[in-house]
């Protein structure tokens, strides 16, 4: 343990947000000590932009709620019987939580008790590189070298690694993260077995939290190498069943067109590539983990959605992308982008085909979709019963306005009536 380390001065100017400094004052009153911990302060060491800002206080949270409110600071009770108030100070959000220790687990969640050691509050983390703290002017706590294992990009369990993992099987998955995040080389062996040992714990976990770290696991700038040690231990296919068969080849392949082609990140994505567009299989996978609606209705029109030909035309392009949606069809030329250009590392024909769908891809994102001419209200002034007829008749005429390539004008749709 060193109490000798300090941020650099480059790299901790967030340190001085007035609003974070008046945080200080007020919470150390007394003789308590809060500190910075979490990624705010893995970031500043290794010279990373920073997100939030998390705080770690000897204070009991009734008395941070207290504090806060006698200065008409907006306090939030987002996790009280875990210790956790988040203050809001000039629209930024800090999560602050009592020192605390575990004092019964069972694999989904701890029973906490309130503290003021340091130590035990750092013992009850899952990875050394979570047990660093730093105080108000930077000067780093690290009690349980997390620094070194940090600078080193070595993801490693506090204490033994079984006993972390069955306290909260979640952390199996923070594990993987973690690498994915900062690790390099090859991951620690003896959190590599835990996790391939005690993988079949990570269905007692809501599938909530499951989502949320994968999620965080496929958001990553290159999830890559952590995905391929998680199909190498089992624990993709234990949370990710549905790719067990189809694989996570394509995945490196995808961060590399991200990278050569400029392409966004996106979670999805990521997911989509490791999947087959099976629609049954899809269903099941977003009922299962209970995806948004969003993430849901994305998943099942890609997986709906037909692939053009590499060679189609401008217009049955569009007809496609009028019928099936422009986000479907994109996801699933982008997919096919990916796959071609893995191919054409022993194919050039592959490579003329991945040019192809990139000129298609092109022509799905500048694609505006067309708006039918004709409206109920048309029928009705020319004839056509409501109900059924006019759903019917509807639909017809926009099947031959598509058909046109979406030149029919109003008139010649109305000349085709069928009354």
């Amino acid at each position: 343990m060193s109490e000798k380390l300090a941020l650099s001065p480059e790299f901790s100017g967030w340190l001085n947000l007035p609003g974070l400094q008046n945080l200080f004052d007020i919470l150390e009153k007394d003789g308590e000590e809060t500190r910075v911990n979490g990624g705010a302060v893995r970031n500043s060491i290794l010279g990373e932009t920073i997100g939030d800002v998390d705080l770690s206080t000897t204070l009991t949270p009734d008395k941070v709620l207290q504090r806060l409110e006698s200065a008409s600071i907006k306090a939030i009770a987002t996790g009280l019987s875990h210790g956790t108030i988040t203050a809001i100070i000039d629209k930024h959000p800090y999560e602050i939580t009592t020192l605390r220790s575990d004092i019964e687990t069972d694999g989904r969640r701890a029973v906490v008790e309130f503290g003021r050691s340091w130590m035990e509050d750092a013992g009850r983390r899952d990875l050394t590189m979570n047990a660093l703290y730093c105080d108000r002017y930077g000067n780093i706590f690290d009690p349980l070298d997390g620094y070194q294992d940090l600078l080193s990009r070595k993801v490693r369990f506090i204490g033994e690694a079984s006993q972390r993992i069955e306290e909260d099987y979640l952390r199996i998955l923070r594990f993987f993260r973690f690498f994915a995040r900062y690790g390099e080389g090859r991951p620690d062996g003896e959190g590599l077995k835990a996790c391939a040992r005690l993988k079949e714990g990570i269905s007692s976990l809501s599938v909530e939290r499951v989502w949320m770290e994968l999620k965080k696991i496929l958001g990553v700038s290159d999830p890559s190498r952590a995905l391929l040690w998680m199909r190498t231990t089992g624990v993709l296919t234990q949370t990710l069943p549905e790719s067990e068969k189809w694989g996570i080849d394509f995945v490196g392949d995808l961060i590399s067109a991200e990278q050569d082609l400029g392409w966004s990140v996106e979670m999805m994505a990521r997911l989509q590539i490791m999947l087959p567009p099976n629609p049954e299989k899809m269903e099941e996978l977003a009922v299962r983990l209970k995806f948004s609606r969003l993430e849901k209705n994305r998943l099942l029109e890609w997986a709906k959605a037909e692939l053009p030909n590499s060679a189609i035309s401008k217009v049955e392009l569009e007809q496609i992308l009028y019928r099936d949606g422009r986000q479907a069809i994109h996801d699933r030329i982008r997919n096919e982008i990916v796959r071609q250009r893995h191919i054409a590392r022993d194919n050039d024909e592959a490579l003329i085909k991945a040019e192809k769908f990139a000129n298609l891809l092109d022509l799905t994102l500048n694609w505006q979709r067309p708006v039918f001419p004709l409206k109920g209200r048309d029928l009705r002034k020319a004839g056509v019963d409501g109900g059924p007829q006019m759903g019917e008749e509807l639909k017809r005429l926009e099947q031959e306005w598509v058909g046109s390539g979406f030149l029919m004008s109003r008139k010649e749709l109305l000349a085709g009536l069928r009354v």
